[in-house]
């Protein structure tokens, strides 16, 4: 099996890697000690797992993750960090990681968070702010929701998320005005929002990273 870690902390790298070495057998380990180098060495190994720090020079963890998850990198992102913020999670399960760990329980959970993922699961370790064992299901549940969508329906709705009234789209998409709003009103009951007050807007601008995670069809 090979594993790549990044970290620019050359102390806790080598730490990590000895844990490592001691838990798997047949080990291949890469280490990278920024978030570029991390970055090319996954696209040209393709390792089964990635542990990536999230503040790393070059690039920081989480824009490496969002670049693998954009060009379909196979290799499965574990997240291991000291941020504890629900916000830093949804993030990083929005850019497409499959573990996330503080580095405080490192040491009791990395093997069996390795394993979890190896198995297709999804990890998210202990120590992480109240409120975070529901937001997997949540988010896998939100993308079912937009991966509902019809293609125009979807492309609709990324370009509300660029402000672009009825008008606009429609003439981005070749159709009428009418149609448009048909196409939202068909969105705002799938999403279970009120056709009214800009809610479909509303929606885009608080869930936009989550939108652009979802490829058109």
């Amino acid at each position: 099996m090979q594993i790549l870690i990044a970290d620019d902390h050359p102390l806790f790298r080598k730490g990590l890697a000895f844990m490592l070495e001691s838990a798997f057998d047949h080990l291949q380990l890469i280490e990278c000690e920024n978030g570029l180098q991390a970055l090319n060495a996954i696209k040209k190994n393709q390792p089964q797992i990635a542990i990536l720090d999230i503040n790393m020079p070059e690039k920081n963890g989480l824009e490496v993750c969002k670049e693998l998850k954009q060009e379909n990198i196979s290799t499965s992102i574990i997240i291991l960090t000291m941020y504890k913020e629900e916000e830093v999670l949804k993030k990083a399960l929005l850019y497409g990681a499959k573990g996330y760990i503080v580095k405080d329980n490192s040491a009791n959970e990395i093997e069996k968070c390795i394993s979890k993922v190896l198995n297709g699961e999804v990890y998210i370790g202990t120590g992480i702010n109240t409120g975070t064992q529901q937001i997997d299901k949540e988010l896998q549940k939100l993308k079912e929701t937009l991966q509902s969508l019809t293609q125009v329906e979807l492309k609709t709705l990324k370009l509300v998320s660029k402000h672009l009234s009825s008008k606009e789209i429609a003439e981005l998409l070749f159709v009428s005005v009418k149609s448009v709003e048909n196409y939202r009103s068909r969105i705002c009951k799938k999403l279970g929002l009120d056709a009214r007050n800009n809610s479909l807007l509303h929606w885009v601008l608080e869930n936009k990273e989550l939108l652009d995670s979802i490829k058109e069809l």
